[in-house]
């Protein structure tokens, strides 16, 4: 499947900002299953300065500098991505989860694709264990990898409720658990959180996914929006797997991979400083198109 996105930021001020230096996480990834056609970013107002990197996960991180005074800013993000995905069945058990938790821990690489580096808490993904005997349930001795991770995403897709109005990107993980409530990043960060108390390598994704309208209703311009969900180590044979934990999915062909990191923090599409006073009005579209 081939998609365009359009994924358009803006900020509205309500006094002149005189200085701006942000970072941007705007470009889809190249690598499993998924391939970067095309990319460009239109900024207003127009940078001083702008440079270009690959962080640590090998996500492509521009930093730009706006030295003019404006009470407007603009980030108009386009993208064309082919998608090529053949997701393990649900009933695919793989190899029991202790035996992926001792490789795991063995491993000598610490690159980024290692799964060593997704097995220890983050900033915004403690280790509790509330959270680590609730995931606990979903893995009996010696089952399998996979089995237990669709499990534990059937379960939080049935015992959390979706609520945008519940939390936001600061309330911790410890608050989301008891509440029960909160949006795709939040129920990421808990199933992350769980598997990770088993000793299980799981990372966070940031990205998109397609938003199909229903029979014979209209597709809405900028329904869309930025989605999160886990990426699972399942041992060396079937490698990382893709779990939708808001959507009680396995990743295939629907959802197209912006940024991975340990978990919010890493990934952030925009964020920065900026010089200036009072409030801001943050607004974010996302448009997923099915060219092909």
């Amino acid at each position: 499947m081939i998609y365009d996105i359009r994924h358009v930021t803006t900020y509205g001020y309500e006094s002149p900002v005189s200085f701006a230096r942000c970072s941007l996480r705007l470009e889809p990834r190249s690598g499993d299953g998924q391939q970067l056609i095309s990319h460009s970013v239109e900024i207003r107002p127009r940078p001083a300065d702008r440079t270009q990197r690959r962080d640590f996960f090998r996500t492509l991180t521009e930093s730009i500098l706006i030295e003019a005074p404006h009470r407007h800013l603009r980030i108009d993000s386009r993208s064309r991505v082919s998608v090529s995905r053949r997701a393990p069945g649900r009933t695919t058990q793989g190899p029991a989860w202790e035996n992926v938790r001792d490789v795991a821990f063995a491993a000598t690489s610490l690159g980024p694709a290692s799964p060593i580096g997704y097995v220890f808490a983050s900033p915004l993904v403690p280790v509790l264990e509330p959270v680590t005997g609730y995931a606990a349930s979903s893995f009996p001795p010696s089952g399998g990898v996979l089995a237990g991770a669709v499990d534990l995403m059937h379960r939080i897709r049935t015992e959390f409720k979706y609520d945008p109005k519940a939390t936001v990107i600061s309330t911790p993980l410890k608050e989301v658990f008891e509440k029960r409530h909160g949006v795709c990043q939040d129920f990421a960060h808990v199933m992350i959180a769980g598997l990770r108390g088993l000793g299980l390598p799981a990372a966070y994704v940031s990205g998109y996914l397609r938003t199909i309208p229903p029979p014979g209703r209209p597709r809405l311009q900028g329904a869309d929006a930025t989605h999160a969900w886990v990426s699972l180590w399942c041992g060396e044979g079937i490698g990382w797997v893709g779990l939708d934990p808001t959507n009680d999915l396995i990743v295939e062909n629907d959802h197209i991979e912006l940024a991975l990191g340990r978990d919010f923090s890493d990934v952030s599409p925009v964020d920065g400083i900026i010089v200036g006073s009072r409030k801001q009005k943050l607004g974010v579209a996302v448009d997923v198109l099915l060219v092909e």
